[in-house]
């Protein structure tokens, strides 16, 4: 028993390894993860002292706990069982399904990245492209929100640049969960999404499994009062309208009702730019052009990027003009079901319930368009789109301009006029046109659009179509 025994070096060297790992994850680990949790919560805690609505529980709950909540909820088990036997699989098959989605939809909240890194990339980002306007927000209404309430803000969809706006303006009352579509599922970028708190989604998801995860977890995050930001419209308006409402994620939310005592309010928002980073490619999507490949949109993008930077380097390098976003009043849920007559959300058949989620949200989006802020390239743009062939200058244009606000002041329309100057309105939105090429100026001072960019110029009137 007292024989030495020889071991080579590396042998000795690899378990020595092995044994300090086990010490870090039996002992180090836990107590590292412990003081990790402590500080989050009293951040968390710290955060909630200033933030109007506040960071629930439910948003920094373990996302592994979540994720098994989510595929364990009744419903989707119903769900599990009903697509194992339409697919005349295991039901163990379709659990493991289950928790794919759900591992795929929950997203990973983590309160500094979202206000450390988040919104002050956020910031930067809206600020470096844009002059960024709050345009109107009925303070008042907003701040008398029941504190216990879940808070919902329901937004048109202009641009992906909403997501970062919208953040950015409303990092000092809350954190905002977002649905986020496919196109941010890239290798980096979704982990930094899921941090944010966003959620993925499958737009137009046909598989019924699938969507009854999504809706476990909305309707969980919604029961919990998770403060979400959704836009109705399910996808990027392609010609500058506002489009019809879907109710999918509406409906999900809804359905929190039956469950929950704490009320929904709906808070409007509407956002609208003088550039929409996107817009030719929208316009040709809407004229059913086929879809790029991702190295003709990587391809654009990078010459996108390549001219703007030589601009930036000359010296001739300008902001993409104005965006805006203006926060209108909140519309509780329990209010519009007693408007409705409707005592009790549960007892409702499936028809019902689908009647009033259409009236809501159509309701919601009637707010949202009367929000939408009036910019200097949407006033410009309308005037020389309804001029027709008619050939205008710069003092004429400026006159019908002048008129057109007149009118949707008249209307109730939200206006931003900057410097409070009517002229330099102008001066501001023929200029963004302009440099873009999309309209120029003859020799004896008449103003076009060039040949083929009518859409173009139409898609910048229609974002006050509605208004006008």
């Amino acid at each position: 028993m007292s024989e030495s025994i020889e071991l080579p070096v590396w042998l000795v060297v690899i378990a020595g390894i092995l044994a300090l790992i086990a010490l870090i994850d039996r002992l180090l680990t836990p107590a590292v993860r412990w003081v990790l949790h402590r500080r989050v919560n009293r951040a968390i805690d710290e955060l909630n002292t200033r933030l109007q609505l506040k960071i629930r529980p439910f948003g920094v709950t373990g996302r592994r706990i979540v994720v098994d909540r989510v595929a364990h909820d009744p419903d989707v088990m119903a769900a599990v069982e009903e697509h194992a036997k339409e697919e005349g699989m295991p039901v163990e098959v379709a659990i493991d399904q289950a928790e794919r989605y759900a591992r795929e939809i929950v997203p990973a909240f983590n309160a500094y990245v979202y206000f450390r890194v988040g919104t002050r990339l956020a910031r930067g980002l809206a600020t470096a492209l844009y002059r960024v306007r709050l345009g109107y927000s009925d303070s008042d209404a907003l701040s008398e929100v029941p504190p216990d309430s879940s808070v919902v803000f329901v937004m048109n969809h202009r641009s992906n640049m909403d997501y970062i706006l919208v953040t950015y303006l409303a990092s000092a009352s809350t954190a905002l969960s977002y649905a986020v579509g496919e196109w941010a599922r890239l290798p980096v970028l979704q982990t930094l999404i899921r941090a944010t708190g966003a959620y993925f989604i499958r737009r137009n998801a046909r598989n019924r499994l699938y969507r009854r995860v999504l809706a476990s977890y909305v309707r969980m995050a919604t029961e919990s009062g998770v403060t979400q930001a959704i836009f109705p419209e399910g996808g990027l308006s392609r010609d500058g309208l506002l489009r019809p409402v879907k109710l999918g994620l509406l409906s999900y939310i809804l359905s929190a009702h039956e469950h929950g005592a704490r009320d929904t309010v709906f808070i409007p928002v509407g956002l609208n730019y003088d550039r929409v980073l996107e817009d030719r490619s929208l316009i040709a999507a809407e004229k059913g052009s086929a879809p790029r490949t991702t190295g003709q949109k990587t391809t654009t993008t990078m010459k996108f990027l390549w001219r703007n930077l030589r601009l930036r380097l000359a010296g001739r390098w300008h902001r993409f003009g104005y965006a805006s976003v203006s926060f209108g009043r909140p519309v509780s849920l329990n209010g519009f079901l007693a408007d409705k007559g409707v005592k009790q959300w549960g007892a409702l058949d499936e028809a019902e319930h689908t009647a009033l989620t259409q009236d809501l949200g159509e309701r919601l989006m009637r707010d949202v368009g009367q929000l939408i802020p009036v910019l200097p390239v949407s006033l410009v743009a309308t005037v020389l789109i309804d001029a027709g062939k008619e050939t205008l200058d710069r003092l004429t244009l400026k006159a019908r301009v002048d008129a057109l606000i007149d009118r949707l002041v008249d209307s109730g329309a939200h206006v931003h006029v900057p410097r409070a100057d009517r002229d330099y309105e102008v001066t501001v939105g023929l200029r963004m046109l302009t440099l873009r090429r999309i309209v120029s100026e003859n020799q004896d001072g008449t103003l076009h659009i060039t040949p083929g960019d009518e859409p173009l110029v139409a898609y910048y009137a229609n974002a006050i179509r509605h208004l006008v």
